[in-house]
């Protein structure tokens, strides 16, 4: 009977060896040999198939996969090593790296300077490219996801900077993988990558002198958020559908000298979160000729804070246009310029400027904010109602909430031509509803 059972064990651990075997396609064709026979600044062609990772590059080589070659892991550790300077790896499909957050497997790991990571697929690996104290790489038209069957909070990052500077991430595909992190990383250029279905689109800790330029971040959790990172621009991207309770388009925490310009920021929790920032005295955030539109806030501060600067934006569709999560005014930042959707003033001499200030007050439309629970009925009529009775005979003194002098009346910021303004007659210019008097 003992024999039986340790044959029937044998056979057992045999099955289990070939299935492993399966997972891992034993049929992978060996590539370190060849990687290291290669000479130096050559070129490594591979014949369509499947070869066997992880494999180590550790000096100068183009590695062309040719779109039809792929490199497996076999499910242990980061497939394809960069641990020298002047490499290029392109047109490879890289899979199966390793499960270990602790060793950042990845399916493409830089720790060398003046490389290329171009024109692969990065898919099945828990991290995509990670650049670890990585300087002047170039990772370019890639298309990464992490693991399949992975949580969306225990997936890894699919791009990671670590301590690296000069490096350009661009025309990029990130989709289902966690983060896009830059975690102590200075000088980087982060544009036209497409970034969807993640928890941060683009997450920086301590990173500055970073641009964030033309890129797309859809359906995840947070657009994009600064923490202590100072001197970042964030310029002509879309950001939209960062919903739940804590989405948010871009986000900054006590984080000073930011340039947020020219971006479309739409359908978002929150659009644009402010804490505590800029933080450095003497400095300013410079909010610029952005679309804010369909969001719950459009601008959520944490407190009543000074230094940023809120011109010629455009804000339209948005439940609350800005809003204090304390019961506080933002009106000690600079607000000028922007069309605001909800402006109920006039512009009689038709120069695109309102004739009286936007200054919206705070009535009972905050109670959600006061008491979170009431977030429920936002937007409904019985919230609706309680605020047109508040403002039709308030028992408080209401909350100036912000000043923009010089309000826009049109979102395109056109002023009227002469040759519009002079076709209507002046009469209706100077009372366009007909109520007459002097």
């Amino acid at each position: 009977m003992q024999r039986l059972v340790f044959f029937l064990l044998i056979a057992a651990a045999g099955l289990a060896a070939v299935a492993a075997e399966d997972r891992v396609a034993p049929d992978r064709l060996p590539l370190q040999p060849r990687i290291d026979t290669a000479e130096e600044n050559s070129v490594l062609t591979l014949e369509p198939g499947r070869y066997a990772g992880p494999v180590v590059i550790d000096k100068p080589l183009f590695l062309d996969g040719g779109g039809k070659a792929i490199i497996d892991g076999g499910g242990e550790g980061t497939v394809i090593t960069i641990d020298g300077d002047g490499v290029t790896v392109r047109g490879l499909t890289v899979v199966n790296s390793g499960e270990s957050h602790n060793d950042l497997d990845a399916g493409i790991r830089v720790a060398g300077n003046f490389n290329v990571v171009k024109d692969n697929v990065i898919e099945e690996c828990l991290f995509g490219v990670d650049l670890q104290q990585a300087d002047a790489n170039i990772v370019r038209r890639n298309r990464i996801s992490s693991k399949s069957d992975a949580g969306l909070g225990v997936k890894g990052d699919a791009v990671r900077l670590w301590y690296s500077r000069d490096n350009r991430i661009e025309d990029n595909v990130i989709t289902k993988s966690r983060d896009f992190v830059v975690w102590y990383s200075a000088d980087n250029r982060i544009t036209g990558n497409t970034i969807s279905d993640g928890r941060y689109g683009i997450h920086f800790m301590y990173a500055k002198f970073n641009l964030i330029e033309g890129n797309v971040l859809d359906r995840n959790s947070v657009g994009i958020f600064l923490m202590y990172s100072d001197d970042v621009v964030v310029r002509g991207n879309r950001i939209f559908q960062a919903l739940g309770a804590t989405g948010v388009g871009v986000g900054l925490k006590e984080t000073s000298n930011v340039e947020i310009t020219d971006n479309e920021i739409l359908y978002n929790a929150t659009g644009i979160y402010l804490d505590l920032s800029p933080f450095e005295p003497d400095t300013t955030n410079r909010i610029y000729r952005n679309r804010i539109a369909f969001n719950e806030s459009g601008i959520l501060m944490l407190s009543d804070w000074v230094g940023n600067i809120v011109k010629d934006n455009i804000f339209s569709g948005n439940i609350r246009q800005v809003s204090v999560s304390t019961f506080a005014s933002a009106a000690r930042n600079e607000w000028e310029g922007n069309f605001w959707d909800d402006y109920e003033g006039f512009d009689r001499d038709r120069d695109g400027i309102g004739d009286a200030a936007y200054q919206p007050m705070v009535y009972a439309d905050r109670i959600w904010m006061d008491v979170p629970k009431a977030s429920f009925f936002k937007g409904t009529p019985i919230l609706s109602v309680i605020d047109f009775l508040e403002r039709l005979a308030p028992f408080s003194e209401p909350l100036v909430m912000l000043a923009d002098k010089a309000p826009r009346t049109r979102p395109d910021f056109a002023p009227a031509t002469e040759s519009e303004a002079a076709a209507e007659p002046a009469a209706k210019r100077l009372d366009p509803f007909g109520l007459g008097g002097d």
